[in-house]
């Protein structure tokens, strides 16, 4: 049952104090309840965009009920979603009820969800009211887009916006067994350097980092029973005196310790060894870029050895075409794909890119593949209201 939404508040500093970031052992003690979380960043192969997998016009729950039933073919038990604040600002009743949806279908496939709010990476100028436009050729998630906006970030008057959106949000799952944890911030310092770079608007890392803390804040005025975490994904962390600011605050309020790495298995192992030292569950969110050595078959043994959540980047091959490399924002691959591809696991019809790898995949994480239900009866199940 769809939980109906809060009303709009601004939660009074005193209530804060009600839920406070959880300490190392009860992170622990929620994590060891957990099985071997494997899983992909999920965009359906659809969609551009968050926009356009979300929005009204576009939102195909039969295609996404199939794309998760490959996923759970594959031993996958968890996804990572992005979600975004301009769908929330045109209908949150309608937006709510369409997360409410992919809940149920992801629970149908026993998969749980990490759900981001926030997502400074890729186009800066976001538009939720536009048909969204069509993949730029040959070039890697060439119409991704940004949450906040670089117009709507940098406006003070729309603060309030922002952590109203988080608070409500979580607010209406906060205690739904189908939501994993919250990851509030993708990437947050990102300044998109080779994409959209010359776009993003000077002092965005400053206002960021005073944002952030406050975004953490009103996620926890929300009474989550699930963890809040922001992966960090740059920069030295071997001890805290050499984390930047924004990845300082990042370890300092989250309640699970998250974190991106493309870089082959030493490089990896390395950053694991490094997080370790904050005695807290550790996921990691984003991995695998084939042609830098990382692999499901060289990162996945670790994860595992260490006890790791992983969910690599890119699962069906589509509109986001990250299959292509991310140097494709400097020279197009027009005339033919690369020799290997970056991300994504599957073709657009469900077969694996590499069988060696799906193989591994059902091995490695212990599953049989289950039957899935076919036919009339099962696009009618994804298509109607449970």
């Amino acid at each position: 049952m769809m939980k109906r939404l809060a009303i709009p508040l601004l939660v009074a500093a005193s209530a804060f104090a009600q839920n406070a970031r959880w300490s190392p052992e009860d992170a622990r003690n929620w994590y060891a309840r957990q099985p071997w979380l494997v899983g992909s960043n999920y965009i359906p192969s659809y969609a551009i965009n968050q926009l356009e997998m979300w929005g009204a016009d576009t939102f195909d729950p039969v295609r996404i009920d199939m794309e998760l039933g490959w996923a759970q073919s594959l031993g996958f038990n968890t996804m990572r979603v992005f979600l975004h604040d301009q769908l929330w600002q045109q209908s949150a009743f309608n937006f709510q009820r369409r997360i409410d949806r992919f809940l149920w279908l992801a629970d149908r496939h026993k998969i749980r969800v990490l759900f981001v709010l926030f997502d400074s990476c890729w186009d800066p100028f976001p538009e939720v009211n536009v048909r969204q436009r069509a993949p730029k050729p040959g070039v890697h998630n060439s119409g991704w887009v940004q949450s906040p906006g670089a117009k709507a970030l940098m406006d003070p008057k729309q603060t309030d916006r922002f952590l109203e959106y988080v608070q409500q949000l979580i607010s209406a799952f906060a205690k739904d067994k189908r939501v994993l944890a919250w990851d509030l911030w993708n990437e947050p310092d990102n300044l998109n350097v080779g994409s959209y770079g010359a776009s993003d608007p000077q002092g965005k890392a400053e206002r960021v980092a005073a944002l952030l803390p406050r975004v953490y804040e009103y996620a926890r005025a929300a009474m989550p029973t699930q963890p809040l975490t922001s992966g960090v994904w740059q920069g030295d962390w071997s001890s805290p005196d050499k984390l930047s600011p924004v990845a300082r605050l990042q370890i300092d309020l989250s309640d699970v310790i998250s974190f991106h790495s493309y870089g082959p298995p030493e490089e990896f192992e390395k950053r694991v060894k490094w997080l370790q030292a904050y005695g807290r569950p550790i996921l990691c969110t984003e991995y695998m870029a084939r042609p830098q050595g990382s692999t499901f078959q060289s990162i996945l043994p670790i994860a595992k050895k260490y006890g790791l959540a992983a969910y690599n980047w890119g699962f069906v091959n589509g509109k986001t075409q990250t299959n292509l490399p991310w140097d494709s924002w400097q020279h197009a691959y027009t005339d033919s794909e690369p020799p290997v591809w970056f991300h994504d696991v599957l073709t657009a019809d469900g077969k694996p890119y590499r069988p060696e790898e799906a193989a591994f995949l059902r091995q490695i994480t212990a599953r049989e593949a289950e039957a899935q239900p076919k036919g009339k009866k099962a696009r009618k199940a994804a298509a109607a209201k449970p």
